[in-house]
């Protein structure tokens, strides 16, 4: 509890304690008592001990042109009550919305919480290694490819790779993870990660204002100006509501004793009215449960850029996927051998000793998996042949390694294989000696996903992907994806996405779902676009909505779960405060209620709003 709130709660019990002793002074049966006055100026200490700040705001707000909101309300119905005479329940009314008030306050302190533990992680200095000393400076005056000491206990500053030591990470804050990440040398780090228990020296491959830390703290500092739809009508509802409640309360307090002659009891129900439709349930629970939902959703790693994006995802019913780095693991691996005339080593052997001049993904694969067993040949008078593969000159043999134009370009006859994935093949002197399929790893939770999105209610699931048709559907297959389009450029993705927005069910949602530059317009197209957070590219990232910062898959139904529950939450919340609300304002208009219900009304329908709101920052 912060210590303005210990100071409420001061006040608070004060009040009650005076106001207590007010009910132990009998009432006079003369105005002007002496007896009179003592329990008038008990119960006025009582008043102005709770609520001085109250009438402060309403008075001020006068001033300013805001006359219509709770304080003003608040003020005229507990000053009204104690005009005819009700000082208990004028009293009572003050006291209990103040009550209100410090719930309210504790719960949203609990909500920002998980959000504050998330701005802990920006990094105050960093150890710039410059001419063999270490300087502390503030990190956005570290430049790239400078070097970064990270001690045991301090904080990664920046984003970078290892080039010195080995450690445990803790990316808990930044991904939801709570086991710690070993890392070494070659290893990239983002900023925010705190270093367990090994020196490290990282160099910068990132400036300070495009790290992992700043971007994350830019989602965090703006996702509560992105007000989901519910939350806006709210507000809206609420300017207009209180005029027109305020309008009624006076009606209700003046035409009904015209005909009957009954002023004292007419004004205790239109005060009774006014303190009943006091419209804080809604103006606080609504926001709050948005975010809670946020809050809750960071703790797993899960950043959400705004309520209205929660709101968009609990109402998704089609989900698009892009393949590689997404549904797979974005990192090849040589997953079959097939050779004519040679070993599958000396095959392995060959195409790897070609491919050494070149960094393309499948290339270094192939030199990875023949690395592991044992050295590879040196290649002479090595080429890279644009849009068919290498040549090279490997013990005094002529090898071509590439795709099969490149086979046909030299008269190599293939053996016609089908195969899942990308297909290498190798000639040795011109004579066709095999191939190499190197393919993309599933990613272990991929199926499960899947499974659970449709477990949660997903009508269509698609898969978009510029690869060959036989690998798109053979890993479609594997997840567990509905539908699938392949050989698709990044134009093509944006006008499959398109499509499937036309097609998608009323009064639902659109999520697509990559990681990569060419998901970037896709991204930003869908309904809710969700970004892999770790390995996913800057533009990616930028263009989502939702980033899920560990790049598990399986965080994208629990995302899903967190939003269907906090908009369940909601609604819950607004239906429930009206109807109470209603149902008070009848049984008043019939002589059946009185103030005392109306501050069940508004201050207990509150408290039990908020109780229900603070539901949204445990979902699992």
């Amino acid at each position: 509890m912060s210590r303005k709130q210990k100071k409420m709660l001061v006040r608070i019990i004060a009040a009650a304690v005076i106001f207590a002793a007010g009910l132990f002074v009998p009432e006079s049966e003369e105005t002007f008592s002496v007896l009179w006055f003592v329990r008038l100026g008990v119960f006025l200490c009582a008043y102005f001990t709770a609520g001085w700040d109250i009438l402060w705001k309403a008075i001020r707000n006068i001033a300013h042109g805001q006359v219509f909101d709770e304080n003003f309300l608040m003020a005229i119905a507990s000053v009204g009550a104690m005009v005819i005479g009700e000082y208990s329940e004028g009293v009572a009314v003050m006291i209990f919305y103040q009550v209100g008030e410090l719930f309210q306050s504790v719960a949203v302190g609990k909500s920002r919480k998980n959000i504050s533990d998330m701005m802990d992680i920006n990094p105050e200095f960093a150890n710039v290694e410059r001419n063999g000393e270490v300087y502390e400076v503030k990190p956005d005056e570290v430049q790239v490819g400078e070097t970064v000491v990270i001690k045991p206990g301090e904080r990664v500053p920046l984003d970078g790779e290892i080039v010195f030591g080995s450690s445990g990470m803790n990316t808990a804050a930044l991904t939801g993870e709570s086991a710690p990440r070993e890392v070494t040398v070659g290893d990239e780090v983002i900023s925010g990660s705190v270093n367990i228990n090994g020196l490290l020296k990282i160099r910068v491959t990132k400036p300070y204002s495009d790290s992992t830390v700043a971007k994350i703290l830019e989602l965090v500092e703006n996702s509560s100006d992105n007000k989901a739809k519910t939350e806006n009508f709210i507000t809206r509802f609420a300017r207009v509501y209180t005029p027109i409640v305020v309008i009624a309360a006076l009606l209700v307090a003046v035409i009904p004793p015209l005909f009957t002659g009954d002023w004292g009891g007419w004004i205790y129900k239109a005060l009774t009215f006014l303190v009943v439709s006091c419209p804080c349930a809604l103006v606080i629970s609504v926001p709050l449960s948005y975010f809670g939902g946020i809050g809750g959703a960071s703790r797993h790693g899960i950043m959400i850029k705004g309520a209205n994006y929660l709101e968009a995802l609990a109402k998704a019913q089609t989900f698009v996927f892009d393949k590689t780095g997404t549904l797979t693991k974005g990192s090849f691996a040589v997953s079959e051998k097939y050779s004519e005339g040679i070993s599958e080593s000396e095959l392995l052997a060959y195409c790897a000793a070609a491919e050494q001049i070149s960094n393309h993904p499948i290339a270094v694969s192939i030199v990875n998996a023949a690395q592991s067993l044992g050295d590879i040949p040196k290649a002479e008078n090595a080429e890279e042949l644009a849009g068919f593969g290498v040549k090279a000159v490997v013990d005094g043999k002529e090898i071509a390694v590439g795709n099969a134009r490149l086979m046909e370009k030299i008269g190599a006859k293939m053996t016609e294989k089908s195969s899942v994935g990308t297909i290498v093949h190798c000639a040795v002197d011109g004579k066709y000696c095999g191939y190499i399929t190197v393919s993309d790893e599933i990613k272990e939770n991929s199926k499960e996903a899947l499974a659970e999105l449709k477990r949660l209610g997903a009508e269509r699931t698609v898969m978009l992907t510029g690869d060959r048709e036989i690998t798109a559907n053979a890993v479609a297959k594997t997840v567990g994806v509905d539908e699938v389009q392949s050989q698709l450029l990044p134009d093509g993705k944006v006008k499959a996405v398109e499509e499937l927005y036309r097609g998608k069910l009323p009064n639902s949602t659109l999520a697509y779902v990559g990681d990569g530059m060419n998901d970037a317009p896709s991204l930003a197209r869908a309904d809710v676009g969700i970004a892999m957070g770790g390995l996913g590219s800057d533009a990616a990232i930028e263009a989502a909505d939702i980033v899920l910062m560990n790049d598990n898959i399986q965080n994208l139904p629990l995302a899903v779960r967190i939003a269907r529950k906090t908009r369940r939450i909601v609604m819950e919340n607004i239906m429930f405060a009206l109807g109470v609300k209603l149902a008070v304002l009848v049984l008043t208009l019939f002589n059946i209620g009185n103030m005392w219900a109306a501050v069940f009304a508004d201050v207990g329908v509150s408290v039990i709003a908020i109780i229900n709101a603070m539901r949204c920052m445990r979902i699992k």
